[in-house]
């Protein structure tokens, strides 16, 4: 029996009927860009977060940008944001002409630290931008008291934590600007790219709906610079599918995430991810670490268990960031997280069988 790293196929089969009733309603329409479907989940995905404004976009990435272009960050600005995260993050900041500020992260969570972030303010800081990593919400309690204090927005990269959970809050309604993806194989997906923004202000909410489309308020008239920066309405459409299970599968990923830690937890040299206590986790990634990992991973696709890193190099150590100056040491927990996390496969309603396959796998691997 092969095993998935994630599983859109089985997926799409429990949704099969409502995905190709919607498409081809988009198809009967016509209106592939900005279509009815897409102003129709932008209302159900703020209704879902708790947010007064949703704004879909064409990307997770894309959403980045639009967010801080929204508070007019651009070339000599400084974002706060973690090393810790896929090369999205600090991109968006460097391509607007900004300098991403990296600040350590927590050993427990790795998320930013918030205790850190106070040293790295500076007259040019114009935002913090937290990452909520594997599913898990940053602690945004204390990284909005320090923002508020500053005068700085926040703006969650929540990517990976769409439909978590902060002291019963959810995941891009906690700051400033909530940002995130609907790539495939994150919590709550399309057949494509695409993204959406969140906020409860209103202004930010109409800069960000404006440069969605080139800065446009009306036809040919634009006020701002914007990007081409639309979701998709077939997109749009594969999401109204989705968020109809979106709940159950929310439920399930918990579920399947405790379960695997429970299990996990017995074999030695295997550290499970830590939960906040006031947090729930969508598991987006399901993430351990261990010491010996290239050889772990070998182990594990000799026995036909995929397996990802994330992320081998921390963001100061790409090349693209060479420039910054921080070499080897500049971070050191995020370095060190580098060398010994791993993801399991992980995906709504995966049976005991084969979880009981992966952990077992896991156990010959470290034995």
């Amino acid at each position: 029996m092969t095993i998935n790293f994630i599983d859109l196929k089985a997926q799409y089969q429990q949704i099969k009927s409502d995905v190709d009733r919607r498409i081809h309603a988009v198809l009967d329409h016509g209106q592939y860009i900005m279509g009815p479907e897409v102003f129709e989940l932008e209302e159900k995905l703020a209704s879902y977060v708790g947010a007064k404004h949703c704004i879909s976009a064409s990307s997770g990435t894309d959403t980045l940008m639009i967010a801080m272009m929204a508070l007019g960050i651009g070339p000599g600005d400084e974002v706060i944001t973690t090393p810790f995260t896929f090369i999205a993050t600090g991109e968006m900041i460097a391509l607007l002409g900004a300098k991403p500020v990296f600040v350590d992260i927590d050993p427990a969570t790795c998320n930013i630290d918030p205790s850190k972030i106070g040293a790295a303010i500076t007259s040019r800081t114009r935002a913090i931008m937290p990452v909520s990593l594997y599913g898990q919400c940053a602690d945004f309690d204390a990284i909005n008291a320090i923002a508020e204090k500053y005068g700085i927005p926040v703006i969650e990269d929540g990517a990976q934590s769409f439909g978590a959970t902060y002291k019963g809050k959810k995941s891009c309604s906690l700051s400033t600007i909530g940002s995130t993806s609907f790539f495939p194989s994150k919590p709550l997906g399309c057949y494509g790219d695409g993204g959406a923004l969140f906020t409860n202000d209103d202004h930010l909410a109409k800069a960000m709906r404006e440069i969605r489309v080139h800065g446009q308020d009306r036809r040919y008239h634009h006020p701002r610079i914007g990007i081409n920066g639309r979701l998709d309405t077939i997109q749009a459409a594969v999401l109204l599918a989705k968020i109809e299970i979106f709940p159950a599968e929310v439920e399930s990923r918990g579920e399947i995430g405790a379960r695997y830690s429970e299990l996990l937890s017995k074999i030695p040299g295997v550290v499970t991810p830590y939960i906040e206590p006031f947090n729930t986790s969508v598991y987006a990634q399901y993430t351990v670490q261990v010491e010996n990992r290239e050889e772990v991973l070998k182990k594990l696709k000799d026995a036909g268990i995929p397996t990802a890193v994330h992320y081998p190099v921390p963001l100061h150590l790409q090349p693209a960031f060479s420039g910054l100056g921080q070499g080897e040491g500049s971070f050191p927990v995020a370095e060190s997280m580098a060398k010994k996390v791993m993801s399991l496969p992980m995906y709504p309603f995966m049976d005991e069988d084969t979880r009981t396959r992966i952990v077992s796998a896991m156990q010959e691997a470290l034995g």
